[in-house]
């Protein structure tokens, strides 16, 4: 499929909405772990993930991959940015750059994954997935508890740099779960509530609350002592909200009607936050795909989108640091 050829996707595969129009995200099925001694040792090889760069839940997890140094560690296919009624999909890099076939069994739709788990699976197909090569079946399929898993149960495998490095410290636990909390309802779903509000009250009440919310973050990093949201420790609380933030100006600004203001030009202490993480620090831009993700939003969700089209703008997609 080539960018310009608009896709068609189901209701059921975004969710659903209220009867007061606000939409709701269902929860993941599953919800395992690896440790020591379980039915999920760690294991160099053994796990795979599915992604897509288009999602944010997805980016997630490639990200902690990437800053644990579990790239050698943990394989990766990434489905084409479109989705269509039969949802996620794999294609090759050469008619989509950056995605992947299936790997592992040459699938055509990422439902199959979940049917070689599940044959009788009927729940939302979605990514990411961590799965289990050995016994042939997903592991988990909540993107904070997998990155979660990626701190701390692959220590023994990796390079002495990555060993200890552990986003979600306990002596920041409590902080970080706080600003989990209200960070996720608020902002990281509450543009999707906003995109995907029925009612023009779900989503002026939604819309409102992200920008409130943004002042939020913008006001703590304004009075943080470093360049981080906890000051200078980078934790989990910055690694979930960058996926929101890189897609906010690109996307959300139009696509989800969040265009009270920009981060580039309303939010100075989220952007300078941004632009660190995304320029300074590798893994943010190696596993950013604005492509991925302009062309999956503006061009899987024609209910929101009817022709398909995707803005050129905003040019660029993140602006250079120097200005």
């Amino acid at each position: 499929m080539s960018a310009s050829e608009p896709a068609q996707i189901s209701k059921d595969t975004l969710g659903f909405a209220d009867k007061d129009g606000t939409y709701k995200r269902k929860p993941s099925s599953f919800r395992d772990t690896i440790a020591p001694g379980t039915r999920f040792p760690p294991e160099a090889g053994r796990y795979h993930l599915y992604v897509s760069y288009a999602c944010p839940w997805a980016h997630r997890t490639l990200l902690t991959r990437h800053l644990k140094g579990l790239v050698g560690i943990i394989t990766v296919s990434v489905v084409d940015w479109y989705m269509g009624a039969n949802g996620w999909r794999f294609t090759t890099p050469d008619k989509v750059p950056g995605a992947t076939p299936d790997q592992l069994y040459g699938s055509k739709f990422l439902k199959e994954i979940y049917q070689k788990a599940q044959p009788d699976y009927s729940g939302r197909i979605t990514v990411p997935v961590l799965w289990d090569k050995k016994t042939e079946t997903i592991v988990n399929n909540e993107s904070s508890e997998i990155i979660r898993i990626f701190y701390t149960q692959f220590d023994d495998l990796i390079a002495d740099k990555y060993k200890g490095l552990n986003f979600y410290k306990p002596e920041y636990a409590k902080k970080i779960d706080e600003l989990n909390e209200w960070i996720y309802n608020d902002i990281n779903n509450g543009v999707y509530k906003s995109g995907f509000a029925t009612t023009q009250e779900a989503y002026e009440e939604n819309v409102t609350t992200v920008f409130k919310s943004l002042d939020r973050v913008e006001d703590i990093l304004a009075k943080s002592d470093g360049p981080y949201l906890l000051g200078k420790e980078f934790t989990e609380a910055d690694l979930r909200l960058y996926p929101t933030i890189i897609r906010f100006d690109p996307v959300y600004v139009q696509h989800f009607k969040c265009n009270i203001g920009m981060i580039r030009y309303n939010f100075p202490h989220i952007h300078k936050w941004l632009q660190h993480l995304y320029w300074d620090i590798p893994a943010f831009k190696e596993t950013t795909h604005f492509d991925h993700i302009k062309f999956h939003y503006t061009k899987s969700h024609l209910k929101y989108n009817p022709y398909g089209i995707t803005p050129l703008g905003p040019v660029p997609n993140i602006l250079p640091k120097s200005e």
